[in-house]
C-alpha cells in the first residue's frame, strides 16, 4: 500500500517541476483547504525552500553564498515583473529607464521603480526592501 504524500511534500513538489520563480496561493488551492495550504507554504517558508514576498505571494529561495542567509533565485525587480504579470497587471520600463536607455541620464536606475499601467497597491519585496510603482499612460 502506498503512502499518501503530506501537503507539505505535494506543494514542494510541484514548485520544483515549474520553472517559474514567483507562485501565488491560489496555485496550491487545488491541494488543500485555505488554511491547509497557507500553513504548508509558511512551514516551507520557515525551512527555506520558499520566501513571501507579499500577500499570498511567494518565491523560491536558496541559501546565499556569501553571507548564508535565505534570498530569492532571482533579483527583486525579476520578481516583482513576474509577480505582476500573474497577476494581470501590465507593466513597462519606468521614466528612470527609459531616460537612461535613451541616453539622457547618467543615473542607472535600481530597477525597483515600475512602471504599471493601472491601479495597484499590493507591496512585493522582502526585508524591508520593496519595489514602487509608477502609474502610466498605456
Amino acid at each position: 500500500m502506498k503512502k499518501r504524500r503530506s501537503l507539505e511534500e505535494r506543494i514542494l513538489l510541484r514548485v520544483s517541476r515549474k520553472k517559474s520563480a514567483v507562485f501565488l496561493r491560489d496555485d496550491f488551492e487545488d491541494l488543500g483547504d485555505y488554511d491547509q495550504v497557507g500553513r504548508a507554504l509558511r512551514k516551507l517558508a520557515q525551512k527555506g525552500v520558499l520566501m513571501r514576498v507579499g500577500y499570498g505571494l511567494y518565491a523560491k529561495a536558496s541559501v546565499s553564498p556569501f553571507n548564508d542567509e535565505i534570498v530569492p533565485v532571482k533579483n527583486l525587480p525579476e520578481l516583482a515583473r513576474e509577480a505582476l504579470d500573474r497577476l494581470g497587471v501590465r507593466t513597462m520600463p519606468s521614466t528612470y529607464e527609459r531616460e537612461y536607455n535613451a541616453g539622457r541620464s547618467t543615473q542607472v536606475p535600481t530597477g525597483r521603480m515600475i512602471g504599471v499601467s493601472g491601479r495597484i497597491s499590493r507591496r512585493i519585496g522582502y526585508d524591508g526592501t520593496y519595489v514602487s510603482y509608477e502609474r502610466l499612460a498605456r
